[in-house]
């Protein structure tokens, strides 16, 4: 039986932008405008697996507030 691919509890900017698709810099204004919660250990800064799930869900709910479906 095969285990579980390990999961990081926290992602590198490369890593949040690689899993939607977006460029570092996109990760960076979501990151400044306060809408991607991060955390920050000395001079690096993380983002939470769970605060980006989260975050994706929002977005979900939002489009489907706006869409009405």
């Amino acid at each position: 039986m095969e285990s579980a691919p390990e999961r990081s509890l926290l992602l590198r900017i490369p890593e949040v932008a690689a899993e939607l698709r977006l460029a570092r810099s996109s990760v960076y204004q979501l990151i400044q405008t306060g809408e991607l919660p991060v955390v920050r250990i000395g001079r690096a800064v993380r983002v939470p697996r769970s605060a980006l799930e989260d975050w994706i869900e929002h977005q979900l709910s939002e489009q489907h507030a706006v869409t009405g479906e």
